[in-house]
């Protein structure tokens, strides 16, 4: 039997093979955001042929708009509140899913399942379920004897928006789930024969472990979460191109106010340079928790940086 002896490859086979990546980047992502930052040097209102060069005027006059940098730190501050409770929330049910359980995998699918539901879906059952008057929430409430509690307005709005958020954590509750499934178990025998209690192996052996993972989420969390703008815009009292009026304030956020500025005042040369900034932003937010997983996040082989 002859050994087959290795050849390399010509060139041009590496080039055909990344081709179509490449071009779905250079089509799809750089011509889009070249597009887009080039419309925001405009005052181009998404029909009319008579559009002119602004240069940075929509940025000079987004820095001044207070609407926009107040939606921003609603934005922030809904990112602050649903993060941290979606990652402790996934790492909850996913140490109570990790157990031995009757029917294990059934509450596994069950706690899962939200999290495929589409988005609009989901928003559309929960303001039903949110609904003053017909919702089942309120109607449970009023059998307990309390009072109906608007929850689509201010201020419940900005809770009801929390909830709805939450509704899927399920997702992240099954990659960490295969986290916490991957931590070796001698670790955790070798702390319990040293002394350490539930409570601390769970903290120091079982934490750090699974960290990348929860770093994982964080990431996108953050990103995902600025992001949102369906679900306010559904939870809205009325909905579609009028509908956006009807926000209540508490979730009037950022990607609200650029669909706003999109979709009904034709500004689509303002609202580029709102995304721009956005991404920029988001950018800076994302690099701030890349820069802080050096104190939190522990992997099992050293980087070289920390050599």
């Amino acid at each position: 039997m002859t050994r087959r002896t290795w050849s390399r490859y010509p060139r041009r086979t590496f080039y055909l093979f990344v081709s179509p990546w490449v071009a779905g980047f250079l089509l799809l992502t750089a011509a889009p955001l070249v597009y887009a930052f080039t419309v925001s040097l405009t005052n181009f209102d998404g029909s009319s042929p008579r559009w002119r060069w602004v240069g940075f005027r929509n940025y000079t006059e987004l820095f001044s708009d207070h609407d926009a940098w107040a939606a921003l730190l609603r934005t922030i501050g809904y990112t602050a509140i649903v993060v941290p409770l979606s990652v402790a929330g996934s790492l909850g049910l996913a140490v109570l899913l990790n157990r031995r359980l009757k029917a294990v995998g059934l509450w596994r699918t069950i706690v899962y399942l939200p999290s495929v539901v589409p988005v609009v879906a989901t928003a559309i059952t929960w303001k039903l379920v949110l609904n003053r008057d017909a919702g089942i929430l309120n109607a449970i409430l009023s059998f307990t004897g309390l009072d109906a509690v608007t929850w689509l307005v201010d201020p419940m709005a900005f809770y009801a928006l929390i909830i709805l958020t939450l509704w899927g954590v399920g997702g992240g509750m099954v990659i960490t789930l295969a986290a916490l499934q991957d931590v070796p178990s001698e670790l955790e025998d070798a702390a319990r024969v040293d002394g350490a209690g539930r409570w601390k192996v769970f903290r120091h052996v079982t934490v750090p472990m699974i960290s990348p993972v929860l770093y994982f989420q964080v990431v996108t969390g953050v990103i995902a979460t600025l992001q949102i703008v369906v679900q306010p815009l559904l939870l809205a009292e009325t909905n579609g191109i009028s509908g956006v009026g009807s926000v209540p304030q508490s979730t009037h956020l950022y990607m609200v106010q650029v669909w706003q500025e999109f979709f009904l005042n034709n500004r689509f040369g303002y609202g580029s340079a709102m995304l721009w900034v956005f991404f920029l932003i988001i950018l800076a937010f994302t690099l701030l928790v890349q820069r802080s997983s050096r104190w939190w996040v522990h992997y099992e082989v050293n980087s070289d940086a920390d050599r």
